[in-house]
């Protein structure tokens, strides 16, 4: 499967490798896929696929001064990890908060509830990417 995998430089870089280090053989049940170019920046599980992406820039919905700005957006806490949740046309999109490093994962409608994927990736993001309140 072809990731569209960001390309971090420096510490977020570094980050990204140990989360991708640490990230789980299994998601909601579905077994870790292997991307057609190898990358510790990207991650997918199953098919339809759901898929990780870490060194995201800052989602536009919290970017003041951006079209899309909403302070008042939707988000979730799972596991002690906070996520921005962004619908999709057949999903949900979410992106670490509060975090050293953005990481976002998309989910396909075909996992409602969407947001069981995070408890899955919640011990990962935890480990590998330091929190940075607000």
């Amino acid at each position: 499967m072809e990731l569209d995998a960001p390309r971090p430089t420096g510490e977020t870089a570094a980050v990204c490798r140990d989360l991708h280090a640490v990230l789980p053989g299994e998601v909601e049940g579905q077994r870790r896929g292997t991307p057609a170019e190898e990358t510790p920046y990207a991650a997918f599980w199953g098919d339809p696929p759901i898929v990780l992406r870490c060194g995201v820039p800052r989602p536009q919905v919290l970017t003041p001064g951006s079209d899309t700005y909403d302070p008042l957006s939707d988000a979730v806490v799972v596991n002690d990890v906070s996520w921005l949740l962004e619908e999709e046309p057949d999903g949900y999109r979410f992106t670490t908060t509060e975090r050293v490093v953005y990481v976002e994962v998309v989910v396909p409608g075909a996992y409602a509830p969407e947001v069981g994927v995070l408890v899955d990736l919640a011990e990962a993001v935890a480990t590998a990417v330091e929190e940075k309140p607000l």
